[in-house]
């Protein structure tokens, strides 16, 4: 059974008023990508501190090492985490990792953030292996905003651009969040806030996700980047006019520290990743660049 919510706010440091007492080790098991959201740099370097970026990329079997040490140094880790940096469900290398922490850590609650394009399809694997928690990335109901924020999809090996590539990946996500809420497991929801795009779309947003059953709703300020990078960040008018909106639907998730996806720590307040893997120099399986696909 996964892990109830009021378990969660206890003892996960995304969820709860213990958030500065609880930590997290996260996974960088996914190499690839199957959508193009125009927002997004992915990259494996050691300084940057945004989602979608890592040190290294690890094979599955190569995490259990890590995550013995990170306990060793941080024995406030709670929660073992795949966030990226590439997607989740696009390759098998999230799943695979989660049984081996299910068998290794059992006592870790298991959490993962997807896009959602393949969560409908895979939704019952996720809920066999027993996930406590999942994050979606959802960052528009209407395709036409969508295509303006994701360029295409890659589906079943197929490449699918613009509104038709959009109308699928809605589609998967709120069918995915009915079903893995409906078996219990917390779902919370991120958007990314581009306030020229969707700014004023974000209630519909909040609106559906809740519908369909997701708990939390959080709103990440867009990083002007790749081909965004022209778009200016969101201003703290625009976060709260954003929050105000989705508030009146779904409880708001506050202090979202936009980790990367090696990060290992207390969010916000400590980070050991850098401690824990200069012990790994030779065992890490490092990538240079990514696949969409």
């Amino acid at each position: 059974m996964p892990r109830s919510f009021t378990e969660l706010t206890d003892k996960h440091p995304c969820f709860g008023q213990h958030s500065a007492q609880t930590g997290r080790i996260h996974l960088p098991v996914c190499p690839g990508c199957n959508i193009s959201c125009r927002f997004c740099e992915r990259s494996i370097n050691q300084t940057e501190n945004r989602p979608g970026v890592a040190a290294c990329v690890l094979k599955p079997e190569e995490t259990v090492p890590l995550i013995r040490k990170a306990l060793e140094i941080a024995p406030e880790i709670t929660v073992a985490g795949i966030a990226g940096p590439g997607d989740t469900l696009a390759t098998d290398n999230a799943i695979k990792t989660f049984r081996i922490v299910k068998r290794e850590f059992p006592s870790l609650i298991k959490c993962m953030s997807t896009n959602g394009l393949l969560l409908s399809e895979r939704a019952e694997e996720l809920i066999e292996l027993g996930i406590d928690s999942l994050t979606v990335t959802v960052n528009a109901v209407d395709p036409e905003i969508e295509a303006q924020l994701n360029d295409y999809v890659i589906y079943h090996g197929k490449k699918i651009e613009g509104v038709e590539g959009a109308k699928i990946l809605i589609k998967n996500q709120l069918e995915g969040i009915r079903k893995i809420a409906s078996a219990g497991i917390t779902v919370k929801v991120n958007t990314v806030l581009v306030p020229r795009i969707n700014g004023k779309h974000i209630a519909d947003i909040a609106y559906a996700v809740a519908e369909a059953g997701a708990e939390k709703y959080n709103i990440i300020p867009l990083i002007p980047q790749a081909k965004l990078k022209n778009e200016p960040a969101p201003s703290c008018l625009d976060i709260d006019e954003a929050r105000r909106a989705a508030g009146k639907y779904i409880e708001l998730f506050l202090h979202c520290s936009r980790c990367r996806a090696d990060a290992i720590g207390i969010p916000g307040k400590t980070d050991v990743s850098r401690q824990v893997y200069s012990l790994f120099p030779r065992e890490m399986n490092f990538k240079e660049n990514f696949s969409h696909g």
